[in-house]
């Protein structure tokens, strides 16, 4: 072996992340195996940053549990959550018990698992409800998917004066281009 790739997920701009230890660890590698050592520090250069904004398009009942179908996708838009498992931060929520009212928020695709997780709120939600996810900017840009032509967010930038700019919008056109159509 000529390399060794230690992969990703390493925070190591979160407070409190043993910078130490992976260093440690990196050096002993490369000294026992005559290697060198990668990191796939991606997720700490984004680590907390980017919104992905949704809004309630309806609600439902099963049962005893109350559902809000939302127009963001957990498959489509936030891969993380289905495939880590990983419960974003949601403005206003907390997880079931924090507050009177709980939710599952789940997307608008037919997949049966296209759940992002249940979520309390201090009063019930209502369709047109906006919701703000945070900790978005890692897996929502470059793992999205447009699944049964499921529209991509559009890409907001908050420019240091304030102003608010789209860096990229998408269309059907994306997702038929995608496919291989015509444009035609």
């Amino acid at each position: 072996m000529q390399w060794l790739n230690f992969g990703g997920g390493h925070h190591i701009t979160r407070p409190g992340y043993d910078l130490s230890l992976l260093e440690q660890c990196i050096r002993r590698a490369q000294s026992s195996w005559n290697l060198t050592v990668y990191l796939e520090p991606g997720e700490a250069c984004a680590l907390n940053a980017g919104y992905l904004a949704a809004r309630v398009l309806d609600l439902v009942q099963n049962g005893a549990t109350n559902i809000a179908i939302l127009d963001a996708s957990a498959a489509c838009h936030m891969p993380d959550v289905l495939e880590m498992p990983y419960l974003p931060p949601l403005y206003g929520a907390g997880v079931p018990g924090d507050y009177p009212y709980c939710f599952r928020l789940a997307g608008p695709t037919c997949l049966a698992g296209d759940v992002i997780g249940d979520y309390s709120f201090p009063a019930p939600l209502h369709t047109g409800d906006l919701l703000l996810f945070g900790d978005m900017a890692i897996y929502t840009t470059c793992k999205n998917n447009t699944f049964n032509g499921m529209p991509l967010p559009d890409i907001l930038v908050l420019k240091e004066n304030g102003r608010i700019e789209t860096s990229a919008s998408f269309s059907y056109i994306d997702f038929k281009k995608r496919l291989g159509g015509k444009l035609s």
